[in-house]
């Protein structure tokens, strides 16, 4: 049996649990691709669930390959596959069955995108999650339209500087809160408000928001009522928002987790290879080093993304 080497846990707790291990190469059911993983990207949610602080996962479904996106080529394609062939550039965001920090994954073939071409695979895997996120907050959930003015909490961060990239492709202004020393940054990726949330008081400088994208949640998510509109909407992807407090600003108030959707991710793709959208990739790790990686993400501030590469 072929076997492949993969970042899983056995049980809950710190980086130290992150293992590598040698296990079984996927075999793809009849509408699955498996992908020769060239980079995966490292995200919040698996730290949360290394930690045991992600509720869905429980223990009685460990071991568990960790992960959530790739980029890589088709190896081999299920028997009901026609959209795909062997040797087929793609990113995805996969399941919650599969596991991305491996040399080999499965995953629905419905949910594979084109990797855009503008892109090598270790900058195309720092996209589908975070570029998904913000893409369906902002549009799906938040209905951010041409000439409309957006706060983003956490602009800086993985989900947030893609977002600012994508409502500046929609002709929407965009406002962002963030440390200091990343005032510069998100200005470079069109922010038209920096506003250092240490320092200053966003509330202060903003009124007639269309939308609060809230990446951060606490105590930022609550003072945010004070800037939107009427009719605005408050999108959080972490707490949900009161209801009672959106009834009485009349405004829409929603938690949201991400959903795989290839369509969405073509059109991501799409901006990308236009010259409208860039991922930054603040560090990247070979497998070997995972739990190093996963120490500078859970450390905070990181600007974009960290990317683990198993094919360099």
């Amino acid at each position: 049996m072929a076997t492949m080497k993969a970042v899983r846990i056995h049980s809950f707790g710190g980086p130290e649990v992150l293992k590598i291990e040698e296990v079984p190469v996927p075999e793809p059911r009849d509408d699955e691709v498996r992908i020769r993983v060239h980079a995966a990207s490292v995200n919040p949610v698996d730290y949360k669930i290394r930690s045991g602080k992600y509720p869905p996962v429980k223990q009685d479904q460990l071991p568990k390959i960790l992960g959530r996106d790739v980029a890589g080529t088709i190896e081999r394609c299920g028997r009901a596959v026609t959209d795909w062939k062997e040797g087929d550039a793609v990113y995805a965001l996969l399941d919650s069955g599969s596991g991305g920090y491996a040399q080999y994954t499965c995953v629905k073939a419905g949910l594979c995108a084109p990797k855009p071409r503008q892109l090598d695979f270790t900058f195309a895997a720092a996209v589908p999650l975070a570029g998904i996120t913000a893409w369906q907050g902002e549009f799906d959930h938040g209905h951010l339209e041409r000439g409309q003015r957006e706060l983003i909490h956490g602009g800086a961060g993985g989900v947030g500087h893609l977002a600012i990239q994508f409502a500046r492709s929609r002709g929407a202004s965009v406002s962002t809160t963030v440390a200091r020393e990343d005032l510069d940054f998100v200005r470079s990726l069109g922010a038209e408000l920096a506003i250092d949330y240490r320092a200053e008081r966003f509330e202060e400088e903003l009124r007639d928001v269309d939308l609060v994208l809230d990446l951060v949640g606490g105590e930022a998510q609550e003072r945010s009522w004070a800037v939107l509109k009427e009719g605005g909407a408050l999108i959080s992807t972490l707490q949900q928002p009161s209801e009672s407090k959106a009834r009485e600003r009349r405004v829409r108030a929603e938690r949201y987790v991400a959903q795989p959707d290839a369509a969405e991710l073509r059109q991501i793709g799409e901006l990308i290879d236009d010259g409208k959208v860039r991922p930054h990739v603040l560090a990247i790790y070979p497998l070997q080093e995972v739990a190093e990686a996963h120490r500078r993400l859970e450390g905070g501030h990181v600007r974009g993304k960290i990317v683990l590469e198993l094919v360099s």
